[in-house]
């Protein structure tokens, strides 16, 4: 009886709030409804701290392993190479995390959540921007890990201070960019594992058929064609030459219309899917 008391007075409340006239709270814009889902996705790191493994451990790996087992073999030291690799193993470290971007999103798919922020007068778009704004803190994190350790054991970057900025600006931008294709898959492919499988069978020929590694002019004809038009080559390309001091124009601006080339292709993909699929 004192439940059903209690809720009786709650919904009297509620109707008389209704018959006042009172005023609505405002509907949420685009930007503070993005930014809050934003923040969803940093408390759920926060929750489960294991979600940052990948951009923490494995930068190191990466970046240790291939300065000392390819730098003595292929520029004669380690201190030579590293000035060559930083730059590409920056952007391969934070590009191959930009997958995870679709396995958080089909994992809160298949849970049902995105069913109950359709039902939030919010912008539509929001829950998926928001998911993508929050995963950038983990491209920074990721990006701030790589250059320490790199300026550790050697790297020297003259571009100075904004060679740098402007590196990992650019490779934000493309990564926030390049994580839409990802979203597309996470609403196509039914499970998390199949997003994982997919993304990794079209990140690995990007990032290993590419500039990171080595100078593609010692690479066969025929490869050197693919490495030579794959986008993550022009990102790593445009990244060195910023470091470097040295902006390369033409890159950059190839660069720069392949983000815009991702956003404006995969972005309304993507929602025209998740408005079909919730």
């Amino acid at each position: 009886m004192t439940t059903l008391s209690k809720d009786a007075s709650e919904q009297a409340a509620v109707a008389d709030v209704l018959r006042s006239g009172a005023t609505r709270p405002p509907r949420p814009n685009a930007v503070a409804s993005s930014l809050s889902f934003g923040w969803r996705a940093l408390l759920k790191i926060k929750h489960v701290p294991e979600q940052l493994f990948d951009v923490t451990m494995f930068p190191i790996m990466f970046t240790l392993l291939f300065t000392y087992l390819f730098g003595g073999a292929l520029a004669g030291s380690t201190t030579a190479y590293i000035q060559f690799l930083l730059p590409g193993i920056l952007v391969q470290t934070v590009v191959m995390i930009t997958m995870y971007t679709g396995v958080t999103l089909n994992k809160d798919i298949e849970k049902g959540v995105f069913d109950r922020f359709r039902s939030l007068p919010i912008w539509r778009p929001s829950p998926l921007v928001g998911a993508l704004l929050g995963d950038v803190v983990r491209y920074s994190l990721a990006s701030v890990i790589v250059l320490i350790l790199g300026l550790v054991i050697g790297f020297r970057p003259d571009g100075g201070l904004l060679g740098v900025v402007a590196s990992i600006a650019l490779l934000l931008i493309f990564s926030f960019c390049l994580s839409w294709v990802w979203t597309m898959i996470a609403m196509i492919v039914r499970t998390e594992a199949a997003v994982m499988g997919v993304s990794m069978f079209i990140l690995f020929p990007l990032t290993f058929a590419s500039n990171i590694f080595v100078d593609p002019q010692t690479m066969p004809g025929w490869l050197r064609a693919f490495v030579e038009v794959n986008p993550v080559s022009f990102l790593v390309t445009s990244i060195r030459s910023l470091m470097s001091g040295e902006p390369d124009a033409t890159k950059l601006a190839v660069t720069a219309a392949m983000c815009g080339g991702f956003l404006l292709v995969f972005g309304p993909i993507t929602m025209r899917l998740y408005n079909r699929k919730t």
